[in-house]
């Protein structure tokens, strides 16, 4: 590992819709990166995709971390741990395969006509109100609210409510920790009256089918572990879905040229949104917090030691001895295996309809208003302080 300190994380970013200089450059010393999380505690961050893409299946890393001495990623908010919840195989792998029944391909197929006409309705509300709007609030927040909110059967009035709530417990500094504490003690209790609900008058949604497998076998998938999958899926579909269609499309309409490109031929939509996660420049890779219980070989046989937190860098994504051109955005990638998504076991369980959502916004948006263009320089546009996500908190366009 490099002797430099420990290397100040999340990366700042750039000013404009671009990848932080360090995303280029943090391999240069190693496949090990030494960084400071936002809490002020240390971490060491897997910098090379081959390592990374073999770290997600070693079962030698535990996402358990509120059960080991973690470092924390910040000082006021838990966010992901919870000593209750096994992470790990092999009861990771029971619960997961429950879920994955639930995003059955029939029924994700089954849901993109109500995606096609929940994006129609919101881009017949931008045309209505003008040639201008604010992306995220017109579009890109209610478009994964109103379609989770389909699918998992929660009702539309409180779609506020459990926004407010699900920004409040992904805080990492911008909350107090009592403030955080407040939003995390009020969404598990309107899960738990959620799923009460549900219980008493199931219907043709997500969380019916999670509790109708649950009853079938209550060891696959507890009263407390349902509450936590589907406190999970709620953030999951909302928040990280919302903040890649904004600044995928800040990102897009920051280049002109690539932009009309896109406009010109449409059926590159699915290569292009593969590319805009690759870029994913609205996160870091704080979620993949890990703790080595062993002492673990990298590929080059630099050893992880055992009791260091571990990052698995979606930054990898910027690996040149994978990607050609890493940092260019080129919406004709092909075979673009990023790491966005994570890999394995720990492949994103909502990535289709994550994928199917990104598809559905950016033909829409693009098809509609093909003029589509941002209203101010995209070094003007701000991201927030202190979440989890680092999107675009308002991104103006006209058309």
């Amino acid at each position: 590992m490099s002797p430099k300190s420990p290397v100040s994380y999340p990366f700042p970013w750039a000013p404009a819709p671009d990848i932080p200089e360090d995303w280029k450059t943090m391999r240069d010393d190693g496949p090990l990166l030494e960084i400071s999380l936002p809490s002020g505690d240390p971490a060491l961050m897997v910098t090379r995709y081959k390592d990374v893409r073999r770290l997600f299946a070693d079962e030698r890393l535990s996402r358990n971390t509120a059960r080991y001495p973690a470092s924390r990623i910040s000082a006021n908010n838990d966010l992901f741990g919870d000593p209750e919840i096994d992470n790990d195989p092999p009861r990771y792998l029971i619960e997961r395969s429950v879920v994955m029944r639930a995003f059955s391909a029939r029924r994700l197929e089954a849901l993109r006509p109500v995606v096609r006409q929940i994006t129609a309705d919101l881009l017949d509300e931008m045309e209505q109100a003008g040639s201008q709007a604010e992306l995220m609030e017109a579009f890109a927040f209610p478009l994964p609210i109103l379609v989770i909110c389909h699918m998992l059967g929660v009702p539309t009035e409180d779609r506020a409510k459990f926004r407010r709530l699900i920004d409040g417990y992904l805080s990492v500094s911008r909350l107090t920790e009592e403030e955080v504490e407040q939003c995390r003690v009020q969404y598990w209790d309107y899960l738990s009256e959620l799923i009460a609900g549900k219980k008493a008058n199931p219907g043709d949604d997500l969380i019916s089918e999670l509790i109708r497998i649950s009853d079938e076998d209550p060891e696959k998938l507890t009263d407390y572990q349902l509450q936590h999958w589907v406190k999970t899926l709620l953030i999951a579909g909302y928040v990280t879905t919302a903040s890649q269609i904004g600044t995928g499309m800040a990102v897009l309409l920051h280049r002109p040229a690539i932009a009309d490109e896109l406009k010109a031929d449409l059926d590159l939509v699915p290569s292009a949104v593969e590319e805009l996660l690759r870029f994913q420049i609205m996160g870091a890779s704080l979620g993949s917090l890990r703790y080595a219980i062993e002492d673990i070989d990298l590929l080059d046989g630099t050893i992880i030691p055992k009791g260091s937190t571990v990052l698995l860098s979606v930054e990898s994504n910027m690996d040149d001895e994978i990607f050609h051109n890493p940092a260019e955005l080129d919406i004709r990638r092909q075979d673009n295996h990023h790491m966005t998504f994570g890999a394995g076991i720990h492949f994103c369980a909502g990535a289709a309809l994550a994928r199917m959502e990104l598809q559905e916004a950016t033909d829409g948006l693009l098809r509609r208003f093909p003029g589509l263009r941002l209203s101010v320089p995209g070094e003007k546009l701000v991201r927030p302080v202190g979440g989890f996500l680092s999107g675009y908190a308002e991104i103006p366009v006209s058309w």
